[in-house]
Order: structure tokens, then C-alpha cells, then sequence
């Protein structure tokens, strides 16, 4: 009977070693998966935070060019 009982521990722990190394494998695999993805997102935060930068750059010139235009001597064309 402890021949027995042996094996049924031994069948009990490969089992639970099994159950585990696949709750591993899965558990890294949505862990690389979040990453990629925070990567994407970081990725996509510069490509925006480019482009901000860019549109805020030409609405300052554009602004400028603006008050130099509302500022300057108007141009009365005679006919």
C-alpha cells in the first residue's frame, strides 16, 4: 500500500508540475504581449507628441506673421 501511495503523490506532483509550467508559459506570454503593446502606445505618444510640437511651432509663426500684418502700414490701392 505505500508503493501505492507513493505513486499517487509522484502522479499528484507531475500533475501539479504540469498544471503550473503551463500557467507559466501563458502568464509570459500575456507579459509579452503587454509589452509589445506598451511599446506600441509609447511609440504612438511621440509620434503624437511630434506632431503637436510641429502644429504649435506653425500657429506661433502663424500668429506672429499675424500681429506683423495688423501691426505693419496698410496698403491702400487706388484705382
Amino acid at each position: 500500500m505505500a508503493a501505492e501511495e507513493v505513486l499517487q503523490t509522484v502522479d499528484h506532483y507531475k500533475t501539479e508540475i504540469e498544471r503550473l509550467t503551463k500557467e507559466l508559459t501563458e502568464t509570459t506570454h500575456e507579459k509579452i504581449q503587454a509589452a509589445e503593446y506598451g511599446l506600441v502606445v509609447l511609440e504612438e505618444k511621440l509620434t503624437l507628441k511630434q506632431q503637436y510640437d510641429e502644429l504649435e511651432a506653425e500657429y506661433d509663426s502663424l500668429k506672429q506673421e499675424l500681429e506683423q500684418l495688423k501691426e505693419g502700414p496698410l496698403l491702400v490701392r487706388e484705382d
